[in-house]
């Protein structure tokens, strides 16, 4: 009696199972990817919400100050008035000195006048009380940029902006960074209101100009700041003097947590987080760099928001 063994049968049993394993594998391949993915969005949101914290308690530091600076500069225009019209009134005695009969009295007076350089008083005192003013006016417009700056979109409402004042306010924010190691350069273009979430671009440019400025090491460098528009587009370069990015990590700027600062100099967030409003207003964000020469960033936004809806469904 012959017996036969079906080796077809066991055969496809064994491709199947093999099928089958290798399908499990991609699920899991892919499963570990999108919980990577989870875990880097999570963290990307705690650092969101403690962003949305500080610019909170920025906001209401900024209001406070704010109160006692504004009657000050109440009061001081109105002591600025004061002491013009007292000025006037000493230029009256002044000329009447010569009427005065007691010799004794023009004595004193001008013993005085010598001892209180009554001249110099009177050409400093105007020059103090401008010079005072114009203080005043800047730390007005600081905490006014510092309440525009940290505003938060708690309803992510669109708005048409002027960019230029966005960039100016960042500026005016991270100037004490950036003064001592760089000149800020402007070459701002002819360009429309764009529809966008403004304290959030003011986000991107703070952490580009930071960045660059801390690039920059030895001789002063320079950070240009240029706009200009085309194809439905509005274009922001920063480009620096700075050290520029090594070619190896040039693709990985982008990634969270990347960073080349040593430890609790910086979180590794912060372009990340960039690259992330960009591409959530529909735009684009791209770096060019040569070690030694400089990085220039650029970034593309559509000008309306409904541009921005449309680029954001395209795949990149």
């Amino acid at each position: 009696m012959t017996h036969t063994v079906d080796i077809t049968c066991g055969a496809g049993a064994v491709v199947r199972q093999e099928s089958v394993e290798a399908e499990l594998l991609r699920r899991n391949q892919e499963l570990t990817e999108l919980n990577a993915k989870l875990s880097r969005a999570q963290e990307q949101l705690l650092q969101s919400e403690k962003l949305a914290s500080i610019g909170q308690l920025a906001a209401g530091v900024a209001h406070e100050i704010n109160n006692p600076i504004s009657f000050v500069f109440s009061n001081f225009g109105t002591l600025q008035t004061y002491v013009a019209d007292l000025l006037r009134v000493l230029v009256q005695y002044e000329q009447a000195e010569q009427f005065i009969a007691n010799p004794e009295v023009v004595k004193q007076i001008a013993a005085l006048r010598h001892q209180v350089d009554l001249d110099f008083l009177k050409d400093d005192v105007p020059v103090l009380m401008v010079e005072s003013r114009e203080g005043i006016e800047r730390v007005r417009k600081i905490v006014q940029d510092l309440k525009d700056f940290s505003r938060v979109d708690a309803h992510q409402d669109w708005q048409w902006v002027n960019l230029h004042h966005g960039i100016d306010s960042t500026l005016n924010i991270v100037n004490n960074e950036v003064k001592y190691k760089a000149d800020i350069i402007k070459e701002y273009g002819d360009i429309p209101e764009v529809e966008c979430l403004p304290s959030q671009i003011n986000q991107v440019i703070l952490n580009i100009v930071v960045n660059g400025a801390q690039a920059i090491s030895g001789p002063r460098g320079r950070i240009t700041i240029r706009t200009g528009t085309g194809d439905g587009h509005v274009w922001i370069e920063i480009a620096d003097t700075g050290s520029g990015i090594p070619k190896a990590i040039q693709s990985r700027i982008f990634d969270p947590f990347f960073t080349t600062k040593a430890i609790g100099s910086g979180t590794g967030l912060g372009l990340s987080l960039s690259y992330g409003i960009i591409q959530k207003h529909g735009g684009r964000i791209e770096v060019h760099s040569e070690e030694g020469l400089g990085t220039v960033f650029r970034i593309e936004l559509p000008i309306s928001h409904d541009d921005a809806e449309v680029a954001a469904q395209v795949p990149v």
